[in-house]
């Protein structure tokens, strides 16, 4: 439904995309993870028309976005990273203009919108206006706004962002719902539990190129090593910590540390016995610990492994966002 081959696209000297390849089955969920400024919402801009590229090509759902934009657009659902609704209009309104706008009858429209604003729970506030919503009722607004006619693939850029942990379970049961009855969707996502939960296949992008793909275990995989996860008694034993561990495991370990400076998570090359190995030293070294153990790598230890960082640090990436190059 989905073919993207060496897709290229420059912002004056910055490159957004440089030379992807995806391809996306029908009725899969595709999670594109990345680093901000990989290149995840000029893909979804791509994929939408909303932006030319320069090179290469990408087809959607058998129509090519440079030769058939109004085929393209006629075959998807987006969803972008900001709600885009009516704020003058109430959250029936909208549904029922975006219904109207597609073509649908009085009567098809009207049916379309009450069944939308049950599924992500706006029947309490239908009549009011949206600019009166919350940020996480904009969100599913729009959410259900981009599922209005049904389309055979859905474009979600980032859609939980925003919302409470109520909210975002309620999304992803709508997700599954939707492929379920055959619908195609391309996810970003900054939650690399959502896309842990719902992606079919996921392909990580950086500095504008695919850099890893596969399903979510063949990329825990990949990595080989079990972890040990443990949390120090006090922050001020991350310094002592992190020699140790650079000298037991070596110095390519790059543990992954929290916010709080007290919990890392690190490669176990050898299984129990390096715990046992790093345990003792850290005893040796005067250094107590809380709890450790060992554990499966998650997406978190692939993101890290693949893009040098922890995805809870893409927020403060020092690569220029999409928005600051007119993405």
């Amino acid at each position: 439904m989905i073919r993207i081959d060496q897709l290229r696209k420059n912002y004056g000297s910055f490159r957004a995309l440089d030379g992807i390849d995806l391809q996306v089955e029908q009725g899969q969920i595709f999670g594109l993870l990345g680093p901000n400024g990989a290149g995840k919402t000029t893909t979804v801009k791509v994929l939408s028309t909303l932006t030319r590229p320069d090179s290469g090509s990408a087809i959607v759902a058998g129509n090519s976005v440079t030769a058939d934009p109004t085929g393209v657009r006629r075959s998807i659902g987006l969803s972008g990273q900001y709600a885009a609704v009516d704020e003058k209009l109430t959250g029936y309104e909208n549904l029922l203009m975006v219904a109207r706008l597609y073509g649908m009858n009085r009567h098809e429209s009207r049916a379309r919108a009450h069944e939308l604003l049950r599924e992500f729970a706006l029947v309490d506030v239908k009549d009011k206006r949206a600019g009166a919503y919350s940020g996480g009722m904009r969100r599913r607004l729009d959410l259900a706004s981009a599922l209005v006619f049904r389309p055979p693939v859905v474009i979600l850029d980032e859609p939980t962002t925003g919302l409470d942990p109520r909210g975002r379970l309620d999304t992803w049961d709508v997700i599954s719902t939707l492929v379920g009855q055959g619908t195609t969707v391309l996810l970003t996502t900054q939650y690399l539990e959502e896309a842990d939960q719902l992606a079919d296949r996921i392909a990580v992008i950086d500095s504008g190129r695919v850099i890893a793909e596969g399903t979510s275990n063949e990329l825990k995989v990949s990595l080989g090593a079990e972890r040990i996860a443990m949390t120090l008694t006090s922050p001020d034993f991350l310094d002592d910590t992190l020699r140790i561990l650079g000298r037991v495991i070596g110095g390519s370990a790059r543990p992954q540390v929290d916010s709080t400076r007290q919990r890392i998570t690190v490669p176990a090359p050898q299984g129990q016995r390096t715990l046992l190995e790093v345990l003792s030293a850290l005893d040796h070294g005067g250094i107590t610990v809380t709890e450790a153990a060992l554990a499966r790598p998650t997406l978190d230890d692939v993101f890290l492994d693949l893009t040098g960082h922890p995805a809870s640090a893409e927020s403060s990436s020092q690569l220029p966002s999409e928005a600051q190059v007119g993405a």
